[in-house]
């Protein structure tokens, strides 16, 4: 007993002090894409506001599990944090046994921003004009037409897999390792169909080489604002809002999650991160630590199920 209060009131002054030193911002994906603008974007702004830097460290593979472990094993000081996406709520059906636990091992800091997957088709194909037009087209010829995601379990694949269940048609799943090569081989004509990232779809559609039938998320997105819902196309319930969040290791201080929540919202309100979210089609949110929770448990339950109902398995 006799230990208890320097232990605590060592834990509060460190808590108070925070952050005295730089503090590393973990993100389980390599470099470039929607995650890694966000992390760059936020951590400069939050940096500045609490007087020290962001370092950025890059920790990619196994679905953004070999970073999640890292973050799982840090110390719970306020050192670390990590930038995470809608692979928190998916991974555990998706590889059985991981080598931590998505909800037990972190605490949560803030949602950050969504950002709407798109179905695309490339607009040499004349007839599919609609989403009306695909659905129609894929119960006539069941299983024939495809579509392209970025590999096994990404949010581009999961997607499709709802898309289908919910339009009860079959189309032929073709995953891919990454979007780049995905995208590539829609422009040729190789696949019929992808419901890709808007932050690397947009180009192509607004090119004109890539046609857009609908976004994923339940209200249309500010970046590509003239093309309907995938429910107001025609797919009544349809929504899939690719998310990302930021965690820490479980028993972090609630005083350092809290001073970190504050930074990270005060960030979202400034034009300027206006303006770069917007270059990449994300939709900034926000929200406390005990909203984010919430959200990760509904996220978990629901791909539960799907991932199970579907058999998605992953390469």
């Amino acid at each position: 007993m006799t230990l208890a209060a320097p232990l605590t009131t060592h834990a509060q002054t460190a808590a108070g002090d925070w952050p005295s030193k730089p503090i590393r911002w973990v993100i389980p994906f390599p470099p470039g894409g929607a995650m890694d603008a966000i992390a760059r974007t936020l951590g400069e702004k939050a940096g500045k506001a609490l007087g020290q830097p962001f370092v950025i460290d890059n920790k990619p593979g196994a679905g953004g599990n070999i970073g999640a472990d890292f973050v799982a094993k840090a110390p719970a000081d306020g050192y670390t944090l990590m930038i995470t996406s809608i692979g928190m709520a998916t991974n555990k059906p998706l590889y059985g046994k991981l080598s931590y636990d998505p909800v037990k091992d972190f605490a949560p800091v803030s949602l950050l921003a969504v950002v709407p997957n798109v179905l695309v088709t490339n607009t040499t194909q004349p007839n599919i004009k609609t989403v009306t037009d695909l659905i129609a087209a894929a119960k006539k010829e069941p299983g024939k037409l495809t579509y392209a995601s970025a590999g096994n379990g990404t949010s581009v694949h999961l997607a499709g897999e709802v898309f289908t269940s919910l339009a009860k048609i079959e189309m032929l799943h073709v995953p891919y390792k990454g979007s780049g090569p995905a995208v590539a081989d829609l422009l040729g004509g190789q696949v019929n169909y992808m419901f890709d990232s808007i932050t690397s779809a947009r180009p192509h559609i607004q090119s004109g080489k890539l046609r857009a039938l609908g976004v994923t998320t339940s209200k249309r997105s500010s970046a590509l604002p003239n093309v309907p819902t995938l429910a107001e196309a025609g797919l009544s319930g349809y929504e899939v809002s690719p998310w990302f969040a930021v965690f820490m290791p479980a028993g972090t201080p609630k005083t350092v999650i809290a001073k970190l929540n504050a930074a990270l919202l005060d960030a979202m309100k400034q034009p300027d991160v206006h303006a770069r979210f917007e270059t990449i089609g994300a939709e900034p949110i926000g929200s406390s630590p005990e909203e984010l929770t919430a959200h990760l448990l509904r996220e978990s339950s629901r791909w539960s199920k799907l991932i199970a109902e579907r058999g998605i398995k992953l390469d």
